[in-house]
């Protein structure tokens, strides 16, 4: 069986010819693999499909590997074909062949990127509000999630000669966060918690992109909000650049995530509990949909 979220079931520091240390079925084999990114780092997510080459070709395992990048299944005696498969990446096929109480290292298998979309070139980049989105995920009363968004916020991008030395920033509004709630809101905007008299912007400057794979980005900068800046990954898919829009404008578009955690900016949800308002839980998924136009002389001006 796929043990797609693995516990590493080996030494500390392992021998990787000692092998993974798991019991096996009576009879039975196992296959496992670990799988990097194009730059050599652990790649979670990848999906696994294991298939019998004799017969109808049955799919007998399939999973996707753990955050290390790990995958372990158990397999009859006999010879399998392995498709490791993964967005921005090329397939890589594998042909392992299954002993009884075999159970061999992982095999290391690194991953290479897919053709790549055309970056987009040098230049100042504006949001385009009416196409752009920011969004956030959160926890209500630990049960169901509330789903918000900010409506009032500008920014832009400066894509460099070298992508790497790219940066971004963006400024959001904080009295502009909608949840679907009036009062719901009204709280939010209070001095308990995002405190917006005070504190009436939250800011994002990048610091750097790292690219990973294929149409995968990280964007790292510190996230300024509540008058408290911490670090923040911004996970990045490149979508490409076409000419479209308002009067056939070069623009881009990019869908980043980033998971922020409440007590690093002192929200105070304590003293919201006390007063009976369950708001939020401890995480919060930010989520930013953007279209960018690039600037020109003949830019033209978003809708209001």
């Amino acid at each position: 069986m796929p043990l797609a979220l693995l516990r590493r079931m080996r030494t500390k520091r392992p021998d990787r010819g000692s092998g993974l240390r798991i019991p096996l079925p009576v009879g039975a084999g196992a296959f496992s693999c670990e799988i990097m990114d194009p730059v050599g780092q652990a790649l979670g997510g990848v999906e696994v499909t294991v298939t019998e080459t004799r017969g109808a070709a049955r799919t007998v395992a399939k999973a996707t590997t753990d955050p290390h990048g790990l995958f372990l299944a158990t397999l009859e005696p006999g010879r399998y074909t392995v498709l490791l498969t993964g967005s921005g990446l090329q397939p890589n096929r594998l042909t392992v062949d299954i002993a009884p109480g075999q159970s061999e290292p992982p095999r290391r298998v690194q991953m290479e990127p897919s053709q790549q979309l055309e970056l987009p070139p040098p230049g100042t980049w504006l949001f385009d509000p009416p196409h752009t989105a920011i969004r956030f995920i959160a926890r209500h009363v630990g049960m169901a999630n509330v789903h918000g968004r900010f409506t009032r916020f500008r920014g832009g991008i400066h894509i460099a000669e070298r992508m790497e030395d790219s940066r971004v920033e963006v400024v959001i509004d904080a009295s502009s966060i909608n949840t679907g709630n009036n009062t719901r809101d009204a709280h939010l905007r209070s001095a308990d918690f995002l405190d917006v008299d005070n504190f009436p912007e939250i800011h994002f400057a990048s610091n750097r992109f790292t690219w990973r794979s294929g149409p995968k980005w990280t964007i790292q900068g510190p996230l300024t909000m509540h008058g408290v800046s911490r670090s923040v990954t911004l996970d990045t898919t490149y979508l490409g650049a076409v000419n479209g829009g308002y009067e056939q404008e070069l623009r881009c578009a990019a869908l980043a995530t980033a998971e922020l955690h409440r007590e690093d900016y002192t929200l105070n949800w304590r003293n919201m509990l006390a007063r009976g308002i369950a708001v939020v839980g401890p995480t919060v998924k930010l989520e930013l949909d953007i279209q960018a136009m690039y600037r020109s002389h003949n830019t033209p001006t978003p809708p209001e």
